[in-house]
C-alpha cells in the first residue's frame, strides 16, 4: 500500500472528525448564550459579626462546624455579598432608644456605621467576593414605611441637604477604597419606592414623592443624583442600583422608574425586595419582572432582599403559602428551588441575594426569633435552601443537571459519540440543552 493511499484515508477520517467537530459546535452554539451574563448570588450579612462574637455555631449541611464562614460561603458557590451602612445610629440611639413607636424606636440590629462595616467588608473581599454597599442615608432602618433624615442633617438647609449627601457618600467610599475594599455594586439609597430623607423621624408631613404627584420629585432626584456622582467619581467601575420593593404592583415600579429616567436620575440596575409572605406568590414576581424587562430593555435586575421561613411565619406576614412552602426545611428548599426558576425565566435578572442569611442563634445566649434565615437557629445547620439559591450562580453558564425527562433523550459527547446522561465524564450535549458530568 502506498504512502500517498495512506495519506488519502488519514485525511479522510481527519476531515470526518473535524467535521463532526464542527456540527457539534454548531449544535452548542444553538444551546449556549452567545454572552452568558454573570449571575450573583449571596446574601445580606450586616450582622454576622455580632452572632461570631455571641459564639454562634455555624454547621454545614452535613452538621460539622464551620472553622470560617465566609470561604464556606464561597466553596458553596456564593460570589458576592451585601452590608448596610447608616450614618450615624449611635445618635439615633441617643435620642430614641426610649421611645415605644414602632416607626421611631431605635432597634440594634441598626448599628452599622462605617468603624462597624469596614472590617466585615474586608473580610467579604479577601475572600473572594464582589461586595454590594447599601447605603441607608439614615441614622436607622430606611425602607418604604419610613426614611428619617440622619439627625445630623435634619436642621440644614435644603440647598445644604444636596451637598451633604454627596460629601458623605465621597467621604465613605473613599474611606473603604483606602483599606483596599472598592464596592462592585452600590445601592444609593434602600427601599426608596417614596423617596429618601423625608426630615425628623415621626414627621407627620414627610417630604415623599408619588408617582401620580410632581410633589418633591425634582430635590429627590438630585439628592439620588449628587450620591451617584460620588459613586461614580471614587468607584467609576462600580453599578448603581435603585432598590424599590413594590413588586406587589408593578404599574407602581413601571411609573417609577419612567420618571426617573425621565429626569435623569442616573443608575445602572433595577433592585427589587421580594418577601412572598408580604407581596404575593411566585406569579407576582414573574409578572413584576416581566414588566420591567418589557419596559426598561436594557436595564439589568436584582433581587436584592429575599426571604422564606423554615419554621414558622415571620413576624407581620399577610400572605399565607403553607400549602405551597411549609415552614420547614423542605418548604424553604422548594421556594427557593421555585425562585430561582423564575428568576432564570427572566433574562435581565442577574442578582439573588437572601435577607439576613446569616442569623443564628445556636450556641448563643441570644433569642430566636427570627426564622427566615439560611441556619436553623435550633441546631446551627445549613439550611437546604441554601445550596439551592447557590444554582443560581451557576445559571449564566447554561450548563445544568438534565430533567428526568430528559435522561430518555439522546446525548453525544464533544467526540461525536453517543452517550447518556449517567455513563462517562465531561461536556454532554442533547436536544433538551448541555451539562458537564463531573
Amino acid at each position: 500500500m502506498s504512502h500517498s493511499y495512506h495519506t488519502v484515508i488519514i485525511m479522510k477520517h481527519l476531515s470526518t472528525s473535524i467535521k463532526t467537530l464542527f456540527v457539534l459546535l454548531g449544535f452548542a452554539a444553538a444551546w449556549f448564550p452567545a454572552a452568558a451574563k454573570t449571575h450573583y448570588v449571596g446574601g445580606d450579612i450586616s450582622l454576622l459579626p455580632e452572632y461570631e462574637e455571641a459564639g454562634a455555631v455555624y454547621k454545614d449541611h452535613e452538621g460539622k462546624p464551620i472553622a470560617e464562614v465566609l470561604p464556606w460561603f464561597r466553596s458553596q458557590g456564593m460570589n458576592a455579598m451585601r452590608v448596610r451602612l447608616f450614618v450615624n445610629p449611635d445618635r439615633y440611639k441617643e435620642l430614641h432608644q426610649n421611645d415605644t413607636n414602632a416607626d421611631t424606636r431605635y432597634d440594634p440590629n441598626a448599628c452599622q456605621d462605617m468603624e462597624y462595616i469596614l472590617p466585615l467588608c474586608k473580610r467579604i473581599v479577601d475572600a473572594g467576593f464582589d461586595l454590594m454597599l447599601d447605603f441607608h442615608y439614615s441614622d436607622t432602618w430606611a425602607d418604604p414605611a419610613k426614611q428619617w433624615t440622619p439627625v445630623d442633617w435634619q436642621d440644614l438647609t435644603q440647598s445644604r441637604q444636596l451637598e451633604i449627601i454627596y460629601e458623605y457618600t465621597y467621604s465613605s467610599l473613599t474611606t473603604l477604597k483606602e483599606a483596599g475594599v472598592v464596592p462592585a455594586f452600590i445601592q444609593t439609597g434602600n427601599e426608596i419606592s417614596y423617596g429618601m430623607m423625608w426630615g425628623e423621624a415621626g414627621t407627620k408631613n414627610p417630604l415623599k414623592v408619588y408617582t401620580s404627584s410632581s410633589a418633591n420629585w425634582v430635590r429627590f432626584v438630585k439628592l439620588f443624583n449628587n450620591a451617584a456622582k460620588a459613586c461614580r467619581e471614587v468607584c467609576p467601575e462600580a453599578k448603581i442600583i435603585c432598590h424599590t420593593e413594590r413588586v406587589a404592583n408593578p404599574g407602581y415600579l413601571k411609573d417609577f422608574y419612567a420618571k426617573m429616567d425621565s429626569m435623569g436620575a442616573d443608575y445602572d440596575i433595577i433592585g427589587l425586595s421580594y418577601y412572598p409572605y408580604f407581596h404575593g406568590d411566585l406569579t407576582t414576581l414573574d409578572t413584576a419582572l416581566s414588566t420591567l424587562e418589557e419596559n426598561f430593555p436594557g436595564r439589568d435586575i436584582m433581587i436584592v432582599e429575599t426571604g422564606y421561613s423554615y419554621k414558622w411565619a415571620v413576624p407581620g406576614t399577610n400572605h399565607d403559602y403553607q400549602s405551597q412552602w411549609a415552614y420547614s426545611d423542605a418548604g424553604q428548599d422548594k421556594f427557593a428551588r421555585e425562585l430561582v426558576a423564575t428568576l432564570e425565566a427572566h433574562p435581565a435578572c442577574t442578582g439573588l441575594f437572601w435577607w439576613w442569611m446569616e442569623y443564628n442563634a445556636f450556641g448563643t445566649s441570644l433569642s430566636g426569633w427570627y426564622n427566615a434565615a439560611l441556619f436553623d437557629s435550633t441546631t446551627g445547620r445549613a439550611t437546604s435552601a441554601l445550596k439551592t439559591i447557590c444554582t443560581f450562580a451557576d445559571a449564566d453558564s447554561g450548563i445544568t443537571a438534565p430533567d428526568a425527562e430528559a435522561y430518555d433523550e439522546i446525548w453525544y459527547d464533544l467526540s461525536g459519540r453517543r452517550t447518556s446522561p449517567s455513563e462517562n465524564r465531561g461536556l454532554k450535549i442533547g436536544r433538551k440543552g448541555k451539562f458537564i458530568r463531573k
